[in-house]
């Protein structure tokens, strides 16, 4: 778990501890250190997940993945969640 701040602006990428397998839904995800398991309830946010490692920001990885602006607020909320949660870390 993280205790800085979610900042967009930062460059992110899936913590090595986590493992992401896809379901129709979205994915779901396992960390082997904490054990928890969460969901990515869709597809886009999976794929804004993945594609953190290679931009060079949160809204970048947004914009790369076509995510909509009037829907860039919860997707962002989403990425602080799983920041939070050591889901994504900095990197």
């Amino acid at each position: 778990m993280s205790t800085e701040p979610f900042d967009a602006a930062r460059p992110y990428r899936l913590s090595p501890t986590v493992a992401v397998r896809p379901e129709p839904f979205g994915a779901l995800v396992y960390d082997f250190t904490t054990r928890r398991l969460s969901f990515l309830k869709t597809r886009t946010l999976v794929e804004v997940v993945r594609g953190l490692e290679e931009q060079p920001d949160a809204h970048a990885a947004l914009a790369s993945a076509d995510v909509p602006e009037a829907e860039r607020g919860r997707y962002l909320d989403a990425l602080a969640g799983l920041h939070a949660a050591g889901t994504i870390v900095a990197r």
